[in-house]
């Protein structure tokens, strides 16, 4: 199973001229090999671009995501990370949902389909990171 990031679909969704191709192809890619998952924060990010929680649904439809619930495990090493990167001087506003994506994915022991590697990296040591 892979945890597909926020990114990834977004560009697949909106068709990003410098993204979506690279996105599309690593999840047809991976859905010949692997199971594909978000979970509720990728869920979320996600309906900011949509009206309806329908619409979303059915942008999301052709693709096979499972729904992962968030363990409570996640949350914790989400707060560590996120306050090791405040430490460090990092600004307090977007980044908190990304900590938990990278929580859970390590938690989960799965890897995390990203273009936004850098993040992960330096606050997940022990996440398989897929990535440009």
């Amino acid at each position: 199973m892979i945890l597909v990031d926020t990114n990834v679909l977004i560009d697949v969704l909106a068709d990003d001229p410098d993204w979506a191709e690279w996105s599309e192809k690593q999840l047809l890619r991976l859905i010949e090999s692997d199971e594909l998952a978000i979970n509720p924060i990728i869920f979320a990010e996600l309906a900011a671009a949509y009206r309806t929680e329908s619409a979303l649904e059915k942008a999301l439809d052709p693709w096979p995501l499972i729904r992962l619930p968030l363990p409570y495990e996640a949350g914790f090493i989400c707060g560590r990370a996120f306050k090791a990167y405040r430490n460090h001087g990092g600004q307090k506003r977007s980044p908190l949902p990304d900590f938990y994506i990278g929580a859970h994915a390590q938690v989960a022991k799965i890897p995390l389909l990203t273009r936004d590697h850098t993040r992960y990296e330096t606050y997940f040591q022990n996440l398989q990171l897929l990535h440009p």
